[in-house]
């Protein structure tokens, strides 16, 4: 496929049946400029701001002679099928392909519109795309201030603590038939929206999630 987007979530695939004219790539930073004394203005660069991309075409209700993908699904299958990966609040894959470079990468879905063109029965959409880093949110501590008459009186009102829980967290773990990235996530880490952490961290490729080898230990930190 010399020229083509796929779009995917997990098992679930859609080759474009019809490529867009444009692919709209985004880029921009998060730079501050201050006005420091005696130095005038001053631009402090930060990190880049996440990539966008965007780009319209249309789901033909029939295969027409440019249209060489299989299956080619009804229109509005297509639609039900980003609808459902949007409701999932989960990244998808983009992966995008040409004779000039390719784009392979986790991106959240930022805007779906779509109408049915009168009298074809073909369904026109704009898609917008947002590259999507992995992340995981950290419990933070708050140191508390106390008095010495206050740590007085709670020594003498304070139960002895309870033993801690010594057991060290799981940092691995070994497949078991039926089991998803999603699933070891969700049981493991407490967030099945992690998945693409432990796909990132044990190298797993896009082809490997769909058949993971069962006994296989992965790495959870």
């Amino acid at each position: 496929m010399p020229y083509g987007i796929k779009l995917s979530l997990y098992s679930e695939t859609i080759e474009l049946p019809v490529m867009p004219s444009a692919l709209e790539i985004g880029e921009g930073g998060n730079n501050k400029t201050y006005d420091v004394v005696a130095l005038g203005e001053i631009n402090v660069i930060k990190n880049p701001k996440l990539s966008e991309y965007a780009f319209s075409s249309f789901f033909p209700a029939q295969r027409y002679p440019f249209v060489t993908v299989s299956p080619l699904l009804l229109p509005y299958e297509y639609v039900k099928r980003i609808l459902k990966w949007m409701e999932s609040k989960e990244p998808i894959r983009f992966v995008f392909i040409s004779e000039t470079f390719d784009i392979n990468t986790l991106a959240s879905i930022e805007g779906f519109d779509w109408k049915e063109s009168a009298g074809s029965g073909d369904i026109d959409y704009t898609l917008k795309l947002k590259r999507y880093t992995p992340y995981s949110a950290r419990r933070a501590v708050v140191a508390q201030t106390m008095t010495i008459a206050s740590v007085s009186t709670q020594a003498i009102q304070s139960q002895p603590p309870a033993r801690p829980n010594e057991q060290p967290p799981p940092k691995t773990y070994t497949l078991a038939a039926g089991d998803t990235l999603w699933a070891v996530a969700q049981k493991q880490l407490g967030n099945g929206g992690r998945w693409p952490e432990l796909q990132s961290l044990n190298g797993i490729s896009d082809a490997e999630i769909k058949r993971l080898q069962v006994g296989r230990v992965i790495k959870l930190a």
